[in-house]
């Protein structure tokens, strides 16, 4: 589904990806994991499209095409999903308007409120979340749990067939997670794929991945299944 290859990315002629390589396959989950400032984050937006990177060499891959030259609501139509670390407040327009919109188009403006409002309480009662969310401003004045569950929702909607959760964990205390790891795991089916950011194991306790690669300075630099993040919790980054 997914493959990124020989990928140089910079930001302000600062190099940040040097040769990142990766292959995702439908079905599959993979966790990316690292020290700060090691590229993961920029990997999630370079492959959604952010416009402050630079790419200098190699190619992404979605479906066999490449996607550089698209913008990111081109990708986002293809099926590309992106759960960012720090989402954002947007002013003036209710969480239920902002969804059904964005689902209304993703579905060819058939839809209507009623039918939608029946698809959205089934969803909003799987992830705990109370009525009263849906008529706030988007993000607007959420606790940084509300705004991660409001990704995740987000995700539900729209059915992705890759989403990219850059550090959905981070600020989260137990149960905060335990529900939105909840929410990814039963949207994720053999036809679609997952790449989950993370700082730390404790997120892939909940959500298992077939793969956890290791970036260091830009590249992947080890590979394995999910001991590989049990030993980096004992060891850290440095031994890498």
């Amino acid at each position: 589904m997914l493959e990124i290859k020989n990928l140089h990315v910079n930001i302000d002629d600062t190099p940040i990806l040097k040769g990142f390589n990766l292959t995702v396959n439908r079905g599959e989950i993979h966790a990316i994991m690292g020290p700060n400032g090691a590229g993961k984050s920029t990997l999630a937006k370079v492959i959604a499209g952010h416009p402050s990177y630079d790419i200098t060499e190699g190619d992404i891959l979605f479906d066999g095409e490449s996607i550089l030259e698209l913008e990111p609501e081109e990708r986002s139509h293809l099926g590309l999903f992106m759960s960012f670390q720090y989402p954002v407040e947007i002013s003036g327009v209710s969480n239920f308007q902002f969804l059904y919109h964005i689902v209304k188009v993703r579905s060819g403006d058939s839809l209507s409120e009623e039918d939608f409002q029946k698809q959205l309480q089934k969803i909003i009662k799987e992830m705990h979340i109370k009525e009263e969310f849906l008529e706030r401003d988007v993000n607007g004045g959420f606790s940084g749990g509300e705004k991660k569950r409001n990704e995740i929702l987000q995700m539900a909607l729209l059915k992705p067939k890759l989403a990219i959760l850059d550090e959905t964990d981070s600020g989260l205390d137990i149960d905060a997670m335990r529900i939105i790891a909840e929410g990814v795991n039963r949207q994720h089916t053999q036809d679609n794929a997952l790449i989950l950011i993370t700082h730390y194991q404790r997120l892939l306790d909940y959500i298992k991945p077939h793969y956890v690669h290791i970036v260091k300075e830009g590249r992947i630099i080890q590979t394995g299944n999910h001991e590989l993040a049990q030993q980096l919790e004992e060891t850290g980054y440095a031994l890498c």
